[in-house]
């Protein structure tokens, strides 16, 4: 399994409390490093700026992104990532509540791996988290980290 930080990119504090539950509920042991937008996603990524990151960058197994943010939306933060040799292997999965079919087809443009609606009912949201920690951290391949980063 994949011992990295999770990314969670989301600005809706009912969302984060939500989706930590579940991925304790389901006994994910990963770090999940929360950003609250767009901005404090690129700085924990890139390392810059004097936020919650303090220069210091993260690499994470995978990124769960809202797409829906204030300051940097999650699609500018998903083509930042893709186009930074850095940043543009890591998995990126959009969890989102948006049902718009053109943000779909733009999310998998800019090169998202996943695209997961957020359900409403929260043991729904309990599965939809077991099934994307199973796959994303135990299933999954990851990239080696040796070298790439």
């Amino acid at each position: 399994m994949d011992t990295r930080p999770i990314m969670l990119v989301e600005d809706n504090a009912d969302d984060v409390e939500l989706t930590l539950r579940a991925l304790r509920k389901n006994n994910i042991p990963n770090e999940v490093v929360v950003a609250r937008d767009g901005v404090e996603a690129l700085e924990h990524l890139f390392g810059k700026g004097t936020g919650t990151s303090n220069g210091k960058r993260i690499r994470p197994s995978v990124v769960l992104l809202d797409l829906k943010l204030p300051n940097v939306n999650g699609f500018e933060v998903l083509r930042r990532m893709r186009s930074d040799e850095s940043t543009k292997l890591i998995p990126v999965v959009i969890l989102t509540s948006s049902r718009e079919e053109l943000d779909l087809l733009e999310g998998y443009r800019l090169g998202a791996n996943s695209y997961v609606r957020k359900p409403v009912d929260f043991e729904q949201f309990l599965t939809t988290v077991q099934q994307l920690g199973m796959y994303w951290l135990g299933l999954n391949e990851p990239v080696p980290q040796k070298g790439v980063y």
